[in-house]
C-alpha cells in the first residue's frame, strides 16, 4: 500500500461530525486529495446540505455516542457499499462553565460525545480494517489536551483522553497495518466558538498568545489530515500533530 505519496484516490474516508466546521473542512480536503468521502452527523438535513458541497460525498447519519448504532451503521455500509479505509473521528462538543458549577449530567454527555464516540466508531471501523490489513484512523484532539484554560476543564479532560486513546489504538492496531494518530488544533475560527471570535478581548488574547498572531482557519487543518491519511505517513502512528500556530511551543 506504500508508494502513492499524498494521493488518496481509491480510498474511502468516513468523517464524523462533518455537517459543518472542522469536520466539513477536513472532508473537503480529503476529497480534494482524491478520496471518496462519507459524512456523518445526526442532523440529516444539515448532513445532506453539507454533502452537496463536497464532490461525490455520501451521507451516513447515525449517533456516534450509541455503540450499537455506530456498529450497525458501519457494518451495514461496509456490506452494502464498500470498505472504509480512512476514519476521522471529529464529532465533539465544548460546553463552558466554571468547574464548580459544571452539571454532572453535562459532564456525562460530554464524555459520551468527545470520548465514547472515538471508541465506538473507531472500534467498529477497526474490525474491518484489521481483516483487510490496512487502515488510517485520525482522531481530533485539541491543544487543551496539553494546556488548561478556565471554564473548560471537562472539555480538556476529554481531549486528554482522546490523545491517550489514540496512543492505545496505535499500540493495539498498528501491527494490523492501521496507523492511529491525532490532530490537535489550536484556536480556530468555527461556529462552535463564534462567541469567542466575536469577543474583541478574547480575540486580542488569541493574537497575543499565538506566535502566528491570529485565529486559525479551518482549511489550514486539511493538509495535516491528508498527510496522516496517506501513504506518506505509513510509518507515523501514535503521534499527536499540533496544528496551533505555535501556541504549545511557547510560554
Amino acid at each position: 500500500m506504500r508508494g502513492r505519496g499524498f494521493d488518496l484516490t481509491g480510498r474511502r474516508a468516513l468523517v464524523t461530525g462533518a455537517s459543518r466546521g472542522i469536520g466539513l473542512a477536513l472532508a473537503r480536503a480529503l476529497a480534494a486529495a482524491g478520496a471518496e468521502v462519507v459524512l456523518n452527523g445526526r442532523d440529516e438535513g444539515a448532513l445532506a446540505r453539507a454533502a452537496e458541497s463536497v464532490p461525490g460525498a455520501l451521507a451516513l447519519p447515525f449517533d456516534v455516542t450509541d455503540h450499537a448504532a455506530a456498529r450497525a451503521a458501519i457494518d451495514g455500509f461496509e456490506a452494502g457499499t464498500g470498505p472504509i479505509s480512512i476514519l476521522v473521528n471529529n464529532a465533539g462538543a465544548q460546553p463552558r462553565a466554571p468547574l464548580e458549577a459544571f452539571p454532572a449530567t453535562e459532564f456525562a454527555r460530554l464524555m459520551a460525545t468527545n470520548v465514547a464516540s472515538v471508541f465506538n466508531v473507531g472500534q467498529a471501523c477497526a474490525r474491518h480494517m484489521i481483516a483487510r490489513g490496512h487502515g488510517r484512523i485520525i482522531n481530533i484532539a485539541s491543544v487543551q489536551a496539553a494546556l488548561a484554560r478556565p471554564g473548560i476543564a471537562p472539555y480538556g479532560a476529554t481531549k486528554g483522553a482522546v490523545v491517550n486513546l489514540t496512543r492505545g489504538m496505535a499500540a493495539d492496531w498498528s501491527r494490523h497495518g492501521i496507523t492511529c494518530n491525532a490532530i490537535a488544533p489550536g484556536y480556530f475560527r468555527t461556529e462552535m466558538n463564534a462567541a469567542l471570535v466575536a469577543d474583541p478581548d478574547f480575540s486580542a488574547w488569541v493574537a497575543r498568545r499565538t506566535p502566528v498572531g491570529r485565529w486559525g482557519e479551518v482549511e489550514e487543518l486539511g493538509g495535516a489530515a491528508v498527510f496522516l491519511a496517506s501513504d506518506a505517513a505509513s510509518f507515523v502512528t501514535g503521534h499527536v500533530l499540533y496544528v496551533d500556530g505555535g501556541i504549545t511551543a511557547t510560554v
